[in-house]
């Protein structure tokens, strides 16, 4: 009795009156004075999910972890102990691949608090959540950016525009200290805070609390960590498809002047195939993030700057399950596309069926680079 009165002096009219209501089970019911702290005054005036809501999330999460787990413990596996693809540009695919792997590494927190249908875990948990989530979310983003300058690169400067080992190296130290302080920041709280949402089972940097504070850094890290890497991904992309057009319409001019058909060798064409879908394969990264992080950027700008009262606990489940999500297709994208990583997996793992041509895809790179062609690295 003593701490709901200390409660209600806390919270007043926002609390009080929900804990002497009906008897309906609030979200926060059952938490201490030092944990409702860290909890924005927004998720107190909800009432509890039922337990099919937390049991449905715990299932899901467990399947996208097990997918998200194998599929990129696989890509960091099968790239990092074959030779062949540990190439200056694979670095990158490695280093998104661990930031996926790490995402979802954090995942059984999410499942025991859902289990225990709650912020059952506590503030240290919570913590250790956002900031797992915070690294690999950021880092995913700008990993994706270099990718896209990479691919881009190579495609609109074939002769001198691969990136080099030091390079890729390079951008992989930039990616991990431009996410440091984004991460570092909140969890001191130096600049903003690490707290729970939605059904209080998962933790982000806090977008909803009503100061100027709260305000800038949710509108500094849309900007920083998802505006400007999403626009110079589009920038990079689009480049790409000019050139590709460019090309083929000279081609297609220079084919029609000799009177053939093609400009191209069988070989050289069996070359681009690859090489193209690889290219295709990074976009199809590069759209998954887009897509995934989209809504919880929106979410975000709203709980700062907009109408709070749209963000029910369930409803800001929905792009907290969509950024996860991405984790687990990405591996799969790059399985299904890359041509070299398919034969490497097809090599140790014959009974997955994968059945790749086991052609000599650098062979047909470097034809393709002589001629000029636009390639994306293998």
């Amino acid at each position: 009795m003593e701490n709901e009165t200390q409660n209600a002096n806390m919270y007043g009219a926002y609390f009080a009156p929900l804990r002497s209501g009906d008897g309906v089970k609030m979200l926060v019911d059952g938490l201490s004075s030092a944990e409702l702290e860290f909890i924005p005054e927004h998720w107190l005036s909800y009432p509890a999910p039922p337990a099919s809501a937390h049991t449905a999330l715990a299932l899901m999460y467990c399947f996208f972890t097990a997918a998200a787990l194998i599929g990129n413990g696989l890509v960091i596996y099968i790239f990092a102990t074959t030779k062949s693809l540990r190439t200056s540009s694979n670095l990158l695919i490695l280093n998104l691949a661990i930031f996926d792997f790490i995402m979802m590494a954090k995942a059984p927190i999410f499942i025991y608090n859902s289990a225990m249908r709650g912020f059952a875990i506590g503030s240290l948990g919570c913590q250790i959540f956002a900031l797992v989530g915070s690294y690999s979310g950021i880092g995913a983003a700008m990993t994706n950016l270099c990718i896209a300058y990479d691919r881009h690169s190579t495609i609109t400067r074939p002769l001198d525009g691969r990136l080099s080992r030091g390079k890729a190296l390079l951008l992989i130290a930039f990616v991990w200290i431009y996410t440091t302080p984004w991460s570092l920041l909140p969890l001191f709280g130096i600049w903003g805070r690490f707290v729970p949402e939605g059904y209080l089972t998962a933790c982000s940097f806090d977008y909803l609390t009503n100061t100027f504070d709260t305000k800038l850094f949710t509108g500094c890290i849309f900007t920083f960590a998802y505006a400007i890497p999403l626009l110079l991904i589009m920038y990079f992309y689009s480049g790409i498809v000019k050139q590709v057009f460019a090309h083929e319409a000279a081609l297609r001019e220079q084919a029609k002047k000799m009177n053939v058909e093609s400009l191209r060798s069988n070989q050289n064409a069996s070359a681009e195939s690859a090489e193209i879908r690889i290219a295709k394969a990074a976009l199809t990264v590069c759209f998954l993030f887009v897509a995934s992080w989209t809504p919880y950027g929106i979410m975000s700008l709203i709980g700062a700057f907009g109408d709070q009262q749209l963000l029910s606990p369930g409803v800001t489940m929905i792009p907290a399950i969509a950024c996860k999500g991405v984790a687990c297709i990405d591996p799969w994208v790059y399985a299904i596309s890359h041509p070299k990583y398919r034969q490497e997996l097809q090599r140790r793992m014959p009974w997955l069926q994968i059945r790749e041509p086991d052609d000599n895809v650098s062979t047909g790179t470097n034809n393709t680079t002589n001629s000029a062609a636009p390639a994306a690295t293998a």
